[in-house]
């Protein structure tokens, strides 16, 4: 008997921001901002602010296009934010909906049902409310008995999730339903020519289980690492109202230039430790699922990982191009998307990485049943 993810699932909304279309609505922002303080501006009081390209974006980041909650909003530059319907306390809440949607999709690849779910983790980013858990409404929608609880560790969720589910399993659970909901472009600045391109909203779920009768990837080893920095950031909270704070600093933002400077040699180093005590050559890994926030730290991490001469295309599964980052749910997209490129007995990594900072790195073994 091995621990096993045994069945993925994926939603995805149905509107869709290309670079063009969301660079076309950033600029329309600058030009109104730029006119509207121009005394300011040339006083030295305000900054102006700087418009993009779609080919900077492609560049800089590899995405291409990204799924979003909702599209007329984000691109209009006077909103430049998603237009939701707030829904009332009897309704099912969007993150809930979301996840219920990916969770029936994994179930179903693993061919089991809601009676053999015992655990529900809801693990992301951010959370649409403080309490009842998001988690809890979920197990209750899909009538799953047992417990369910919500977990943050940002973009390294789902790989914190994972060990949770493990460790949970390793206790005498049956199976655990991990769920990755992530609506990003809610707590995204779409003003900022720095970051306004870089997240997509998605649902992913996994099941975890204990079995020796069903294809998945056995998890042979997990490592997990955290170290306070500031330099991924969101300050959105309980406290904002009662402190009268200003909303500029209430999203993402992000020191980009020292997070690649600071986590590539973390992520790497964490990965060839982790391979070295399990005996495992890095050339020996069919597949790198890597955190989808970046193609260029991807590449980078790849070469430290098995060598320039090594670090051939397909090793690290992309998606980013189609989804953008979608936070913990990244990693787990890659391998849904992909898994049925690693054979029996082959190994893949999956590891995530992010603001705390944090890193999961999760080893996983094909099993064919």
């Amino acid at each position: 008997m091995g621990i096993r993810i045994t069945g993925t699932g994926l939603f995805h909304p149905e509107h869709v921001i290309t670079n063009e279309e969301l660079v076309e609505s950033l600029n329309a922002y600058v030009e109104l901002f730029n006119h509207e303080n121009a005394d300011k501006i040339a006083a030295g009081e305000v900054e102006a602010r700087r418009g993009s390209s779609a080919d900077f974006i492609e560049k800089a980041s590899g995405v291409q296009r990204r799924y979003v909650v909702e599209k007329s909003g984000i691109l209009d530059p006077k909103r430049l934010r998603p237009n939701l319907r707030e829904r009332a306390d009897d309704e099912i809440s969007l993150q809930a909906e979301w996840g219920v949607i990916a969770a029936k999709q994994a179930m179903e690849n693993a061919g089991v049902t809601a009676e053999d779910i015992d655990i529900v983790i809801l693990s992301c980013s951010n959370l649409q409310r403080a309490y009842p858990a998001v988690a809890i409404e979920i197990q209750t929608a899909l009538g799953i008995k047992g417990y369910a609880y919500d977990m943050n560790v940002a973009c390294s969720a789902a790989t914190f999730g994972l060990k949770q589910a493990y460790d949970a399993i390793k206790a005498g659970a049956r199976r655990v339903l991990l769920v990755n909901v992530e609506i990003t472009s809610a707590h995204t600045d779409f003003r900022s020519r720095d970051c306004h391109f870089i997240f997509g909203d998605v649902a992913t779920a996994s099941i975890i289980e204990n079995t020796d009768s069903k294809t998945g990837f056995e998890i042979l080893d997990s490592e997990l690492f955290t170290q306070f920095s500031n330099n991924i950031r969101n300050n959105f909270g309980f406290l904002n109202t009662s402190e009268n704070a200003d909303i500029d600093d209430k999203r993402f933002r992000q020191d980009g230039r020292k997070v690649f400077k600071e986590v590539c040699p973390l992520v790497a180093k964490m990965i060839t430790a982790q391979l070295e005590k399990n005996q495992i050559e890095p050339t020996g890994v069919k597949r790198f699922w890597l955190h989808q926030a970046n193609a260029s730290m991807n590449e980078l991490i790849l070469k430290l990982v098995v060598g320039k001469e090594n670090a051939k295309p397909g090793l690290v599964p992309i998606i980013l191009n189609e989804f953008a980052n979608t936070s913990s749910a990244g990693v787990i997209i890659a391998l849904h998307r992909t898994a049925h490129e690693v054979e029996d007995g082959e190994y893949g990594v999956l590891c995530s990485f992010g603001a705390g900072y944090s890193v999961g790195s999760i080893l996983v073994q094909k099993r064919v049943a």
